[in-house]
């Protein structure tokens, strides 16, 4: 079996490949740009097939899909950071959907049917009323950031290709994942980066924080790429799925927790520029439909995830230390 990632640099791709990895009679294929960073994929590059391609060049990936011709088609990558979906909305609407339908057009115009899994998120809901939670698939989109409508974009565009063109297109709504190798700007792994930081002497006794009201549904994304494959071994063609915990905890619930697990004394003052324009305030989702139709469920408890972030920064940090040193 053929399969194909994009976004594999990235950390969520990063962490499918080293699934992948583990299942027999799998051919691995991926792509990247050229000015990729590859620190994520350095421990497995030579077990796969790496083409240089960049989604928003459609002539690119046609000629890379009509070589590969995949059986399945996990389609990750994205500018993936909410914030930054603000400072640069033109770059997010483009890469994220266009780089989409350049994937959709070339499949159609080599006349091949692979599974697809289309990476949605739990940010096209938006804004969710009270009532509303947790969130079912069914429950209207009302996206709050240039990143979520292009999230919806994507989502809406994967349902009119299935429709017009009976392509095999599965989407997926992930709620927050997290988990080793996750960049400092999601909110994670910036946290356990400043105490790591904080531990080794190299700032202040000071963790900078947005806001600590929020409330976000965690999965750990060792046990998210799980998911992933298995939406395309169980799941219905045309159907949308949300893949969460299904249950709700608090940034500030999740900061405490961290500083359990490192014992350092810290002040928490808020930054400014980590405050979003608009920010969702509760996404807790309902993943039920997922698990009746593929009987997944989590095998890591987010306190292991975030104890495992935290080590992740203490390694890097003191490696980078003794390298400098």
């Amino acid at each position: 079996m053929k399969v194909f990632v994009t976004g594999v640099t990235g950390f969520v791709g990063s962490w499918l490949v080293d699934y992948l990895l583990t299942l027999p009679k799998i051919e691995i294929f991926a792509i990247k740009r050229w000015r990729s960073r590859t620190e994520n994929i350095e421990h497995f590059k030579d077990k796969i097939t790496l083409y240089e391609c960049d989604l928003r060049d459609a002539s690119s990936v046609r000629d890379t899909i009509e070589r590969i011709k995949p059986d399945r088609v996990f389609h990750l990558a994205a500018q993936s950071y909410v914030p930054t979906s603000w400072n640069a909305p033109t770059e997010t609407i483009e890469t994220n959907i266009m780089g989409e339908l350049n994937i959709f057009e070339a499949i159609k115009k080599i006349d091949i049917n692979p599974k697809i899994q289309i990476a949605g998120s739990s940010e096209e809901y938006g804004f969710v009323k009270p009532e509303e939670l947790p969130i079912k698939e069914t429950n209207p989109l009302r996206p709050l950031s240039p990143y979520a409508v292009s999230k919806v974009g994507q989502d809406m565009l994967a349902y009119q290709y299935f429709m017009s063109y009976k392509m095999n297109i599965i989407r997926t709504r992930g709620f927050n994942h997290t988990g080793p190798r996750r960049g400092t700007v999601f909110v994670c792994s910036d946290f356990a980066r400043q105490i790591a930081e904080i531990e080794l002497g190299k700032r202040k006794p000071v963790i900078w924080v947005g806001n600590l009201d929020s409330v976000r549904d965690f999965t750990d994304v060792r046990d998210m790429v799980r998911a992933y494959w298995l939406v395309l071994e169980y799941g219905k063609p045309g159907e949308v799925y949300n893949i969460s915990s299904g249950k709700g905890i608090k940034i500030k619930d999740m900061l405490s927790t961290l500083l359990e697990f490192s014992k350092v004394k810290v002040d928490v003052k808020e930054d400014p520029q980590k405050i979003r324009p608009s920010d969702v305030p509760v996404l807790i989702g309902d993943s039920t439909k997922f698990r009746k139709a593929t009987n997944w469920k989590q095998e890591i408890p987010f306190e292991k995830t975030l104890e495992d972030i935290l080590n992740f920064w203490r390694k890097k940090l003191r490696r980078a230390t003794d390298f400098a040193g």
